[in-house]
């Protein structure tokens, strides 16, 4: 079956709209690696310097510092209270938690993140679920009911043809893949699977009404990082053109810079070697005094603390630091605006990754979630430390409102953890009830360590 005029019309608006994005995408995704192009010098660096140019990449540890703390806890099912084991099994076999680590930085960096679900032909009960690039992937959305109307894939450039030459177009009963042929899509491949609904979730960063594109993260630190990489830009090349003290003589010629050969002295080693080289008496030399640094250093503090109220992290994040490190708890309280930004990122995040689940289920159980919503829990994205978390969850378990089960979902634990503490809790009841079961148990591990092979160091 060939592509109709209207999918042929879908693709070409597509890839108009991932190429009005591309220069856009790829200014942010340089100043994440650090390799962006500073155009602008505080002063007149002449070209073969540029070398000097050092990036202050503070885009990388703002996003990567976010992500470290979005770690996913469970999946639970509408009505229900504890992770669904089928939705973890999905969750494992698609490795989603280096996944989601990816998908986070992509909605970060360019402001918006794409998930696609597809169909496990080696096992059927085990969806394939992906992380979309949003440099190859575009989506259209009815603005009434919120729901993605097509997707579109464009891959397969190269460095040589920029151009996409694969594609792949998703809509809500039909995926077809296509591949250009003489500069015209040729289809290669439909499957006609019926779902109702395109099998790809976008993530809209910092989304506004009436909107339907994302922001960057980075927008906001972007020219601080270019105001600090020209400081320290300028102060590298002030350190090495006036870091050095500069030495003045009076009373000489070129003709006392000379070595034993008549030869030429190096002007380094002329520097070091001035008052071996004067042996004229009336001849005089002095230092001029070094340039004094300190000013980039003042420079630096101010562009980190801006850098620290646009983000909301902490000042040390960005270079500027006390003589006397924190206390515990000075780093809870200092941590209090990035904690509380990450948990409202989280509740955005964990309704994406909610209906990836739901729609991960409908291919595994051919059914709809109830009101097509998984719950999401995340770890505590601020930093206790263990004797912290430990006191506050003992208290609560003193004081009644915390159950043993809910302890362990506050440490963290997996249900398989959790299954065998259940299983050696167990055996501890049933040797209370009977001591014998106790001793019989513990010359069973007598014996069984006597049996074993000595192992000789």
């Amino acid at each position: 079956m060939a592509l109709t005029p209207s999918e042929l019309a879908l693709i070409e608006k597509h890839q108009r709209d991932l190429e009005s994005r591309a220069h856009t995408d790829e200014l942010l995704l340089r100043y994440y690696l650090g390799a962006q192009r500073v155009e602008h010098l505080g002063m007149a660096i002449p070209p073969n310097l540029r070398r000097f140019m050092v990036i202050a990449n503070w885009c990388r540890t703002f996003v990567d510092t976010k992500n470290a703390r979005q770690q996913v806890r469970s999946l639970i099912l509408p009505g229900e209270e504890t992770a669904d084991p089928k939705l973890r099994a999905i969750w494992d076999a698609s490795n989603l938690s280096a996944h989601t680590s990816m998908f986070n930085v992509d909605r970060m960096v360019y402001g918006r993140a794409f998930m696609s679900v597809g169909a496990n032909e080696k096992d059927k009960s085990l969806p394939l679920v992906r992380v979309e690039s949003p440099r190859e992937m575009s989506a259209f959305v009815d603005p009434r009911t919120e729901v993605i109307t097509s997707a579109c894939r464009l891959y397969g450039a190269t460095d040589e043809d920029l151009s996409p030459k694969l594609v792949t177009l998703l809509q809500p009963d039909a995926t077809v893949w296509a591949a250009k042929d003489q500069g015209v899509w040729v289809e290669t491949s439909r499957d006609e699977h019926r779902l109702g609904s395109v099998p790809v979730v976008m993530h809209l960063n910092r989304r506004r009404s009436g909107s339907w594109s994302g922001e960057s993260e980075l927008t906001d630190l972007i020219p601080l990082v270019d105001a600090a990489t020209r400081s320290l830009t300028n102060m590298q090349f002030a350190q090495e053109a006036h870091g050095i003290p500069g030495i003045w003589a009076t009373g000489v010629t070129k003709g006392d810079f000379v070595d034993a050969q008549g030869k030429p002295v190096p002007q380094f080693e002329a520097y070091f070697d001035v008052i071996k080289i004067l042996s004229d008496k009336d001849s005089k030399w002095g230092q001029f005094s070094a340039a004094d640094l300190k000013n980039f250093e003042t420079a630096l503090k101010v562009y980190g603390t801006q850098a620290s109220t646009v983000t909301g992290f902490p000042a040390r994040y960005w270079g500027i630091t006390s003589t006397n490190p924190p206390t515990e708890g000075a780093i809870h309280a200092d941590e209090a605006n990035l904690t509380r930004g990450i948990e409202a990122d989280n509740e955005q995040v964990g309704m994406t990754l909610g209906w990836v689940a739901a729609l991960a289920l409908r291919f595994a159980t051919d059914t709809w979630v109830d009101g097509n919503r998984v719950r999401v829990d995340f770890f505590d994205p601020a930093t206790p430390t263990v004797s912290q978390r430990e006191d506050a969850l003992a208290k609560r378990r003193a004081a009644g409102v915390l159950s043993r089960e809910g302890y362990w979902d506050e440490l963290g634990w997996s249900e398989a953890r959790k299954a065998k503490e259940r299983e050696y809790l167990a055996r501890e009841r049933a040797e209370e009830v009977d001591p014998y079961l106790a001793l019989v148990r513990e010359k069973g591990e007598v014996d069984r360590a006597a049996s074993e092979p000595a192992v000789v160091g």
